[in-house]
């Protein structure tokens, strides 16, 4: 991973966008998905449409991405356990990086090296807003996903879209558990979704956040999902102000409207998140829910000649509860 490192001080990195939208678009029938028990489980197309998810990934590359995401989004056994799937966990994993991973090596080339994230949502239950899982079961159940997604050949870890701290923790320990029993690791990115509350779901504002997994050694921390890339704007500054790891920001195209659906272009998401660059707070961009390959491509563009931010050089004496506190 010493090539991913080493891009990341070059330019800023261009990750995918919305697997769900793409998905959407093809009007999959119950017998895509395995059934009609199992119609609305995107993680068990890696196994019945398996066709499908390397089409996709291969959009996403073709546009511009440098990284693609598995897709395992709830490939989690407390999740899948809704489908009846959860004895696949480790099957499910590993389909979906061995997808993306075969995609990613056939776009690759010596100037252009593409890589997959093993990307882990934040699950169906937190530990603090809803109950119902405990913090050594998300520990155990990221640990297991972690090891498939290892196994299939994924490059990176990235736990998205989290919205409980405690999860974070629990899920951070289950991927360094996954360490251990490989006897191998990889980088690992932690993106969080900041509500238009201004706090995670959990209460947490982005520097108590970043306060509180500082010492995890991740390779990036950052942002996305929940709001489009305007409500973004002071929680991002606060990530790159006080993380001295490289910044993530993969912006919805918008917010929904009353149908559902995502209205932001290619060309404003990307005018947005080239603005962000030009206040030198991005290393890698993408997008999530409503982005398209188009987007992506847009992104690729503007934001092909911005410089990389330089992470941030401040060392504090902190602790954080919902907010931080600086000693």
């Amino acid at each position: 991973m010493s090539e991913l490192i080493s891009l990341l001080n070059k330019r800023i990195l261009i990750m995918d966008g919305a697997m769900g939208t793409q998905l959407q678009a093809l009007d999959l029938k119950a017998s895509d998905f395995g059934g009609a028990n199992l119609e609305g489980c995107n993680e068990n197309l890696v196994l019945t449409r398996p066709d499908a998810i390397s089409a996709i990934h291969a959009a996403y590359f073709e546009a511009g991405a440098d990284i693609v995401e598995t897709n395992s989004f709830g490939a989690v056994r407390h999740v899948l356990a809704e489908y009846g799937l959860e004895d696949r966990t480790l099957e499910i994993c590993r389909a979906s990086a061995k997808l993306a991973a075969r995609e990613a090596a056939r776009f690759s080339t010596p100037t252009k090296p593409r890589f997959v994230a093993g990307a882990l949502g934040p699950g169906t239950k937190t530990i603090s807003v809803t109950g119902g899982v405990t913090f050594d079961e998300v520990r155990r159940y990221y640990a297991e996903a972690a090891r498939g997604l290892m196994d299939g050949g994924s490059h990176l870890l990235l736990l998205e879209t989290q919205q409980d701290t405690l999860n974070v923790k629990a899920s951070l320990l289950g991927f360094q558990d996954a360490f251990s029993d490989l006897g191998r690791s990889v980088p690992v990115m932690l993106s969080v979704s900041i509500e238009t509350m201004g706090t995670m779901l959990g209460g947490q504002t982005a520097e108590a956040l970043w306060t509180s997994v500082e010492n995890f050694g991740l390779l990036a921390v950052g942002l996305n999902c929940a709001t489009g890339p305007d409500f973004m704007t002071d929680h991002l500054r606060t990530l790159s102000d006080n993380a001295p790891v490289p910044v993530l920001c993969y912006p919805n195209a918008g917010l929904p409207d009353e149908h559902g659906l995502y209205n932001e272009s290619p060309e404003m998401v990307a005018g947005k998140l080239a603005r962000f660059a030009d206040h030198g707070w991005l290393n890698i961009a993408g997008g999530c829910c409503g982005t398209t390959p188009a987007h992506v491509r847009a992104m690729a563009a503007a934001l092909a000649a911005k410089a990389p931010r330089a992470p941030s050089t401040l060392r504090r004496s902190a602790v954080s509860g919902l907010e931080p506190l600086t000693i």
